[in-house]
This record gives structure tokens, sequence and C-alpha cells, in this order.
């Protein structure tokens, strides 16, 4: 008489199933960063620059050398869309790993006024870790060549009759760019406006710097 088969129980299939499903979901998440880490092109090369940062210490591009770096433009009177940005700048040096060797630069666009301690008060409120955050000033040409001629973050001063409320002296950019380590420009990332989600741009920005210090 023949054996009839044994069925293999209903808790061993559900954990074949959960199994089966955890796979696909890491597979999709692969190609998803894989897609975002590809599309790294090569933006532009930076300029030479000399900046004070929030110590009075002389920075220039040598200091970042070898370095995947984020960077930013903000002014510390800015009451609008700076401190989300300053928010947003620490989740990603939380999120960053100890190990990593990735810096994040904070410009500013109003340098007669964010002078090296009033710098340093502004990173101090944003609980920034100097040894990974720098926040830079110079005289405006300087910041300017570096800010816009290489980093492509916009700025424009409003004029007094244009202003909606006290604080309104910039309109600037609202975007984090990711520099690699031969200086070159990789990637830009809108970080605010209509149908932006943070929530997603960030593990973009700290997928771009992991693929860069990886060598990509």
């Amino acid at each position: 008489m023949a054996e009839t088969p044994r069925q293999l129980p209903p808790t061993l299939w559900l954990g074949v199933g959960l199994l089966f499903c955890f796979l696909a979901l890491a597979y999709l998440c692969l190609l998803a960063e894989l897609k975002q880490t590809r599309a790294l092109p090569v933006l532009g090369q930076i300029a030479g620059f000399t900046l004070t940062n929030q110590d009075g210490k002389i920075t220039t591009l040598s200091d970042l050398t070898n370095r995947v770096w984020v960077a930013d433009i903000i002014f510390t009177r800015c009451a609008s869309s700076c401190p989300i940005m300053s928010q947003q700048m620490k989740s990603l040096q939380d999120a960053l790993l100890p190990a990593s060797g990735a810096k994040l630069v904070s410009l500013t666009c109003d340098p007669s006024y964010d002078t090296p301690p009033i710098l340093k008060r502004y990173g101090e409120h944003y609980k920034a870790d100097f040894q990974r955050w720098m926040f830079l000033t110079g005289t405006p040409n300087e910041l300017s060549d570096l800010a816009t001629g290489s980093l492509k973050l916009g700025v424009t001063p409003v004029t007094p009759a244009d202003r909606n409320t006290p604080t309104d002296f910039f309109v600037h950019s609202t975007i984090f760019v990711v520099v690699d380590s031969q200086a070159r420009l990789r990637g830009i990332f809108q970080t605010e406006g209509q149908d932006v989600d943070w929530e997603k741009i960030k593990p973009q920005i700290l997928a771009a710097v992991k693929h860069l210090e990886g060598g990509g």
C-alpha cells in the first residue's frame, strides 16, 4: 500500500513565504540603491578657495581633499528655510557612521554679519560636531566663487523694498550638493518644495556619500 505524502506544517509554509518576501524586498532595495548611485555624473570641478571657519581658522580646498562632502548655503539671520536646512544637515550628521570620513559644509551668504563667532554659536545651537560639520565665511567674492561658481548654490540679495519680513535679506538655494574626494561636484539634491519629501531625499544623499567613499 502506497504511503500518503506527508504535508508540510502550515507554519513552515508561512516561514518560507516570509523568507521569499524578505528576499524580494532586499532585492528591490538593492536595485533602488544601485539606480541612485549609478546616476552620479561628474557635474563640474570645484575651484580652489580660501575661506574662514567657525573657529577663525583658514580653510582651503586642500582641507577637504580626499574627502566626500555635502554642502549647503545658509545665513544665521534667516528665519525661513535655513533653520529647516540646518536641522536636515544635523540629521545627516547623526546618520553618518563614525567610520565615515565625510564632511558637512555650510556656507554663509551673509558674511558682513556672519562672523566666525556668530557661526560658532549657530552651529552650537544645532549641536554641530565641528570635527564633521564646518561653517565657512569669507569675502563676498570668495563665497560667491565657491557657492555659485563651483557648487551651483544660487544666491540673490533682496532689496529692502521687496522684503516680506525684516530678515528676508537673501533668496538662496535650498539644495544640498555632494562633492567627491577628487573635488568634483557629483550630486544635487533638492531639500524643500512641493512634492519634496526629506525622508526620501536623506537616504539618497547618504547612499551617494557611501558610494563615493567606496570609490564610485
